[in-house]
């Protein structure tokens, strides 16, 4: 229990623990409209998120809770932001749907994998990466068009929400058919399908 509790105070961990608290902030600025402050809350979330992980291999502190709690962090950020945007009519509905089916259907695989001790790496797929890099571009873009509205920026936002709405299913997709092929291909999954 003790060494659990000190993994709290890597830095990384820290780091991460902070972009979980800049999440309610994120969410009252722009709902109370101080998109610019939005905005920057959002810069310094993926700055924590780019430094957890560097600090985490050049200290020499990447700890299991930093493993569990980075993508939570992240997922918990997105999710949020999706539902705040969508709220506030800045993104259709239909794509934060199909994000939070993916999700959704990805964690209760995951937990249920996890829980039965079936398979515990959960490694993300490469259109899972797509993923989320499509969904941090996503919300960034919708953020910057809050503070600067540009035309520009409209039809990028509109190509960013289509490829977001494709790549989810698919990756969602991408990952059952891993998984499946890991759990035949294990003696565990043999054993389950028997």
């Amino acid at each position: 229990m003790k060494s659990f509790l000190l993994q709290f105070r890597a830095a990384p961990n820290l780091l991460t623990l902070l972009r979980l608290f800049i999440i309610p902030f994120l969410v009252i600025n722009l709902l109370d409209h101080r998109n610019r402050i939005a905005l920057l809350l959002f810069i310094l979330a993926g700055i924590t998120d780019a430094l957890d992980g560097t600090l985490a291999r050049k200290l020499g502190q990447s700890t299991r809770l930093g493993q569990y709690l980075d993508p939570i962090a992240d997922k918990l950020m997105l999710s949020t932001l999706f539902l705040t945007v969508t709220h506030m009519g800045l993104v259709p509905r239909y794509v934060t749907v199909l994000v939070f089916a993916r999700d959704f259907g990805i964690l209760l695989i995951s937990t249920l994998l996890f829980a039965t001790n079936t398979l515990r790496d959960f490694r993300p797929s490469l259109l899972g990466k797509l993923n989320t890099i499509l969904q941090i571009a996503t919300v960034f873009l919708v953020l910057i068009e809050s503070v600067y509205p540009r035309q520009p920026w409209l039809m990028i936002r509109h190509a960013l929400l289509i490829s977001v709405a494709w790549v989810a299913p698919l990756s969602a997709a991408q990952y059952a058919w891993i998984v499946t092929q890991r759990l035949s291909a294990s003696p565990a999954g043999r054993t389950a399908a028997a």
